[in-house]
């Protein structure tokens, strides 16, 4: 169940109660309340304490004579697990859908009016005016493993397009490269790994001279991990010498960006603005010069792309709005009631789904440092294989245990000015998932090679019905590019037809 995080400190909400109460006897009703309230949370309080002493005190025990057991209790941020027990295990029951919200507005993908017609416009040109003063990076969450695909590596390594079969990563790093060769400009670009395929990406990038876009401005670096706890908050030993640790999920990649130095790296470039995407979605445009203009000009720290669902149970987020606040619900969280809805033309209400496509202002991320800002932790609770107090390994058949997470979009009740800006589903996601079936790698090149052709014959161009299309993200990397393309050098009747 989800957790809607608050803007405001607790203390800062008791204030304001005590403030807007004007009526005497509501205010001593809402003071008795707010002391109620005060008491659990100090219970609470006292509860996680007692179970941090306790794990403290059971770990260095353990560690006393295993050095990497004793590394890993040492630089355990031990307050940081304390927040996580609190908000996932001793708080558990009190987290949930907030009590209003609503369907998210967006501003469609087809302007419409001209009004909107006039700021597409502009948000276009300016996008393109700050992609080449230099103020955008692009950054992978790149932390998936092939598993699930029957694949034994870095997802991002996985060979993906229709006819050269080039891996994820290569179609990034080409259109990277494209943008930054026709903009005159270099763009950086950070790749969060997970700490278990860290190596095998970086080695991946190095053997392949890092596509072109020089090891200089590229940056890798590892997820951060949370130890698993019992449903008791005890911490779990996956061997003798070693925590059950797990990725602390994708909202833990901006703390990423703070701890490896990548945001002071973008600090020194002069990068404001960073696009975030998931490695999984060959079709996203890693730099888009409309959205990142409309999400500028809007002074957004937080900017999303929305696409139309093709269902109410499609498996997306959901874009709400709580009050003045934007915020996603997940899809296994939405009811079913409120999925159904339909508006006055028959729509789905909650049809703007998330493909996980996002913008950032720099000095926004650089707010989590600081703690001035804080995303909430999740409960997810999980089969995980640990050691029992007799040294015997457990490998349950049922959830055991509880892993700590963070989603990037509860940054987006955080952000000034969000903006959600509608994509073409067909022009910017078709994510490899699964291996077989719905978001696989048979659907997504199919998607790819749909996409080729609709460039295509939006460019005037005809060919084969049957043919086999891909597109070079470098030489192309948007389909008004095609205008300048030399068709004589292409076969254009051929069955396989490879642009680059």
């Amino acid at each position: 169940m989800r957790f809607f995080p608050s803007p405001f400190p607790l203390s800062a909400v008791f204030e304001k109660e005590r403030v807007t109460s004007f009526i005497p006897e509501v205010f001593v009703t809402q003071s008795q309340t707010i002391e109620n309230c005060q008491s659990r949370f100090s219970n609470l309080k006292i509860k996680s304490m007692e179970v941090i002493q306790r794990n403290k005190l059971r770990m260095r025990k353990l560690a006393a004579t295993n050095s990497n057991l004793s590394q890993q209790v040492e630089t355990l941020d031990w307050d940081e697990l304390e927040t996580a027990l609190m908000e996932c295990i001793f708080k558990k029951d009190e987290t949930g859908l907030p009590e209003s919200y609503g369907p998210a507005s967006y501003f469609p993908l087809i302007p419409e009016n001209s009004e909107q017609k006039i700021l597409y416009e502009q948000a276009f040109e300016h996008g393109e005016s700050l992609v080449r003063a230099g103020k955008i990076a692009a950054f992978t969450v790149a932390g998936g493993q092939g598993t699930r695909l029957g694949y034994d590596g870095p997802k991002g390594t996985l060979a993906v397009s229709p006819i050269n079969g080039k891996p994820l990563f290569q179609l990034f790093a080409e259109q990277i490269l494209g943008m930054s060769e026709k903009h005159g400009v270099v763009i950086p670009w950070y790749v969060m790994c997970s700490p278990l395929n860290l190596e095998a990406t970086v080695s991946h990038f190095t053997k392949r001279k890092f596509y072109g876009l020089g090891q200089n401005n590229l940056k890798f670096f590892a997820q951060g991990v949370m130890p698993a706890t019992d449903f008791d908050g005890n911490l779990l030993l996956a061997t003798e010498d070693s925590l059950a640790l797990s990725p602390n999920g994708h909202g833990g990649s901006l703390k990423a960006l703070i701890d490896s130095g990548s945001i002071a790296d973008m600090e020194t470039r002069g990068i404001e603005h960073v696009s975030y995407f998931q490695v999984d979605n060959p079709l996203v445009s890693p730099i888009n010069p409309f959205f990142i203009g409309l999400h500028d000009l809007k002074k957004s720290d937080m900017s999303s792309r929305s696409i139309t669902k093709t269902g109410p149970f499609e498996k997306l987020g959901n874009f709400v709005s709580i009050g003045d606040r934007l915020a996603i619900i997940e899809y296994s969280d939405l009811p079913n009631d409120k999925a159904l809805e339909k508006d006055a033309q028959g729509r789905i209400k909650y049809r703007a789904g998330s493909p996980a496509i996002h913008l950032l202002r720099r000095d926004f991320i650089q707010q989590f440092a600081s703690g001035e800002i804080k995303l909430p932790y999740h409960r997810a609770e999980k089969k995980v294989a640990h050691l029992n107090e007799a040294g015997k390994l457990i490998e349950p058949d049922n959830p055991n245990a509880v892993k700590f997470e963070t989603f990037v979009f509860d940054a987006l009740p955080l952000a000034k000015n969000p903006v959600i800006l509608e994509a073409d589903r067909l022009d910017q996601f078709s994510p490899v998932k699964n291996r077989t079936g719905v978001d696989s790698l048979e659907s997504s090149q199919a998607d790819q090679i749909k996409r080729a052709k609709r460039w295509l014959k939006n460019a005037g161009v005809a060919i084969r019905e049957n043919a086999v299309v891909e597109i070079c993200p470098r030489a192309f990397p948007d389909q008004k590019d095609l205008q300048n393309a030399d068709w004589k050098r292409y076969d254009m009747q051929s069955d396989t037809l490879y642009l680059d």
